[in-house]
């Protein structure tokens, strides 16, 4: 296979031992060996590839493509056993247009490259995930990821004004936004498009109230086909059917992404709890303030930041006592309280003058009066830096350091409404208890989307054997709880199974239509979305980090 595609495109084809090992892996629990890594060089290489994959399926069915950008995905988006196409290495091509707020950009760019040519514009695309400094702009579109900006702007997809996608048919197609007008020529056209556009309307408009009953209540979702954005007989949005659908309908090639300017007055207000019981009540008081975010981690990630705070500091780009000696106020704080806090909420403050940041502050700090809480004000730099150095390394510190364990991201991006969290978490709490499983706890207060992360021994089929048993528990109480079992992360491997679950048979069936549709001979990451098992899940579990 590796001659036959090499001979048909201008990229790579790599089936080495390193390389296959490299794929079998992203930051999630499972491994799965490719049979072929493929290097796209451009849109015309995937044409190709999609053309050999439909003319030897009927021969081969086990082949597929499945896209790959920087591998950070925690769900096992991006494995297969098939044919993994990289786009890190040659689909890199971006160019922002500071005066429209725009850029157009290639699945394979970094965002930290994206972020270095726009932020020195006082421009950004401000919906990135923690980790920022490793993740790539195709897999945060496929994911719909978001981050700890989400509470004022929302999702990835809020930001794609236009996508285009190799289809099952092996021809590039845009997608945007389109009125009434604009819809009915796309219906009226007797092409593989019309026939697309009729079948997905006809499918939305027959079930239409299904459709939006369906929709999560939560602010944030990644989990399933988002088929509530896409029409609302107004307006006939295809591109938010493939944005946070894990490159099972097509094979993304370029989106034009909506930028903003970034506010230039900033302030971070930390707050330190003895328990998270006053949570839900602090974030329902502050969120009329509109704070740009509200990020809260737990004592186990507190503690993991004093363990490798050497480790920390170098990643701020600072000496290791310069960066200790930041910490000297919260070490004060520590003793008022009479040990570590058990949690941490930051408010973040952006506005476009310092008369708004000086008139919310005072405010916001009186209400914060009113609850058991340790108050710091800080100014944006290096001592608001470090809060969000420790709460974005924090996964990437327990994957390497916590020797002898795995994280198992198996539960970790659920979420549900704010409230109801002093209710929940000792739900969700005892069944990790009773199941032996320690975790650390971080995400986003505001949406009250929170990342639960398990360190488990994998190399145990014991402890394997707890994921799927815990997994169940915690997904019904979520579903009970009236969340989504994934907000920014999405299904993969990991949830895929649970999806029938979450939305009910009807709407998985819909789902089922949707795949169909755009992709009738299963060619795009087979299994994610829709058609995975608990079987598969359990199979590929990886056995040991």
């Amino acid at each position: 296979m590796k001659d036959e595609i090499q001979k048909i495109i201008k990229g790579e084809a790599e089936d080495d031992e390193t390389t296959l090992k490299t794929y079998s892996r992203d930051a999630s629990l499972f491994l799965v060996r490719p049979s072929l890594v493929v290097f796209p060089k451009d849109t015309e290489d995937l044409k190709a590839l999609v053309k050999y994959v439909n003319e030897n399926k009927a021969d081969r069915p086990e082949l597929s493509l499945t896209g790959r950008s920087a591998g950070t995905d925690m769900t096992g988006g991006p494995l297969n056993d098939s044919i993994i196409l990289d786009f890190t290495r040659h689909f890199k091509k971006e160019k922002v247009d500071v005066e429209a707020l725009s850029a157009v950009v290639e699945p394979g760019v970094f965002y930290h490259d994206f972020e270095t040519d726009t932020l020195p514009k006082h421009i950004s695309l401000p919906v990135y995930p923690a980790s920022k400094q490793l993740a790539a702009l195709g897999g945060m579109i496929m994911n719909n990821a978001a981050g700890e900006k989400t509470l004022r702007y929302g999702q990835i997809r809020d930001f794609v004004n236009e996508i285009s996608m190799i289809l099952s048919d092996g021809n590039e197609y845009s997608f945007r936004k389109l009125n009434k007008k604009e819809l009915d020529e796309k219906l009226a056209l007797q092409n593989f498009e019309g026939e697309l556009y009729r079948k997905v309307h006809t499918l939305i408009e027959n079930n239409y109230d299904l459709i939006q009953k369906a929709k999560p209540k939560t602010t944030k979702n990644s989990s399933g086909y988002s088929l509530w954005r896409v029409w609302d007989r107004q307006t006939f949005d295809m591109s938010q059917l493939f944005v946070g659908s894990q490159g099972t309908l097509g094979l993304l090639a370029e989106a034009k992404m909506r930028l903003i300017k970034e506010k230039p007055y900033r302030k971070l207000i930390a707050t330190f709890f003895k328990s998270w019981d006053d949570l839900p009540a602090m974030v329902n008081a502050i969120l009329p303030f509109n704070p740009e975010s509200m990020e809260a981690f737990d004592d186990t990630t507190l503690k993991l930041g004093i363990q490798f705070m050497p480790e920390i500091a170098k990643r701020a780009h600072e000496h290791f006592w310069r960066f200790a000696l930041r910490f000297l106020p919260e070490a004060f704080i520590g003793i008022e309280m009479g040990g570590l806090p058990k949690l941490i909420v930051l408010v973040e403050l952006s506005e476009d003058s310092q008369e708004e940041i000086d008139k919310k502050v005072p405010e916001i700090e009186n209400i914060l009066k009113t609850f058991p809480v340790h108050v710091r004000v800080l100014d944006d730099g290096p001592d608001a830096e470090k809060y969000w150095i420790m709460r974005r390394e924090s996964f990437n510190l327990l994957r390497q350091h916590v020797h002898g364990l795995s994280t198992a991201p198996f539960i970790d991006d659920f979420a549900i409404d704010p409230a109801k969290m002093p209710e929940f978490l000792p739900k969700l709490l005892k069944i990790l208890k009773d199941h032996g499983i320690k975790a650390n706890i971080a995400g986003h207060a505001g949406n009250g989307n929170y990342h639960i992360i398990p360190l488990m021994d994998l190399k145990e089929a014991s402890e394997r054997d707890k994921i799927l048993p815990v997994a169940k528990l915690v997904y019904d109480l979520i579903i009970q709880s009236g969340g989504t079992i994934t907000a920014e992360h999405n299904d993969g491997i990991i949830r895929t199974p649970f999806v029938e679950q979450m939305f009910g048979h009807e709407m998985y069936h819909l789902f089922e239509e949707v795949k169909k549709i755009l992709d009738p001979q299963d060619i795009f990451n087979p299994g994610k979305k829709v058609g995975g098992t608990l079987k598969y899940l359990e199979e590929h579990i990886a056995k040991g980090a």
